[in-house]
């Protein structure tokens, strides 16, 4: 019980101080991160700049609180529009079963065949390279995996006694799937919806790192790694402390998704 409550905590703390610094980056950084400097060009850590400065001489500090917003921004719309649109779909699946099942989850299962980071360079090539179009793209590619996770919540509800009192009782299909079906799958629902916030900014951190993700000079944590790498060897701390943000983010995801699991699931409970 202890090893779970510390790692929910320390993920709890992680994604706090992710969103706090995003929040903060709104109001206050502690230079322009957009200004240049040609006489502070890859300035290391220093009482002035606590974390260096880039090859245009910008604060990389600064620039790495303005990036978290594009991080959390991302994953929030994505995770949303993943979590909407594939809860919907898995509710009517696994709900209606038959032919309408099977229409849907056979698009579902092609979709899920292409890797998700594959299937959103393709819809960017559509759409463009972008911050909408890449929770556009990176929406569609996880909503095949809400849909399935959804959809099996459904058909093991809706054979259970209490769905079968609330036809009984004259309650509508669509009553009883909103008001009983739906509020007994809030627990997958939720602990994937955790993991995918990881899931999409990686992605986005990955896509911005192979120049697909928002342009610059916008910050982002990937797009700073990508413009880091030609000087990786003069000034180590351009790719190090962009890289650190990305692996504590997910470090902290990864830990309260362990932890929402651990509380929200019954069969994990019951091995405590």
């Amino acid at each position: 019980m202890k090893k779970f409550t510390l790692n929910g905590l320390i993920g709890g703390f992680l994604i706090t101080v992710l969103i706090a610094t995003a929040a903060l980056g709104l109001f206050w950084t502690p230079f322009d991160p957009m200004k240049l400097s040609f006489t502070a060009r890859l300035a290391g850590p220093s009482a002035t700049h606590l974390l260096g400065t880039d090859e245009f001489g910008r604060d990389v500090l600064s620039r790495l609180m303005v990036g978290a917003q594009a991080s959390v921004w991302i994953g929030f719309l994505t995770v949303s529009f993943a979590t909407i649109f594939g809860t919907l779909i898995g509710l009517v699946s696994g709900y209606a079963r038959g032919w309408v099942d099977g229409a849907i989850m056979a698009v579902n299962n092609a979709l899920l065949a292409f890797p998700g980071i594959l299937l959103a360079l393709g819809l960017l090539a559509v759409f463009g390279a972008n911050q909408y179009g890449i929770i556009f793209a990176l929406g569609i590619a996880y909503t095949p995996s809400m849909a399935r996770v959804v959809r099996g919540a459904v058909l093991s509800l809706r054979e259970r006694e209490f769905i079968e009192a609330s036809r009984v009782m004259g309650n509508g299909e669509l009553f009883t799937l909103f008001r009983h079906v739906l509020p007994n799958c809030l627990a997958p629902i939720t602990v994937l919806a955790t993991s995918m916030f990881g899931w999409a900014i990686l992605s986005e951190s990955a896509l911005s790192f192979l120049g697909l993700g928002v342009p610059p000079p916008a910050p982002t944590w990937g797009n700073m790694l990508a413009a880091g790498r030609p000087f990786i060897q003069q000034a180590v701390w351009l790719g190090l402390f962009p890289g650190i943000c990305i692996a504590l983010t997910l470090l902290g995801i990864n830990l309260l998704g362990d932890a929402l699991r651990d509380r929200l699931d019954p069969r994990m409970r019951g091995l405590k």
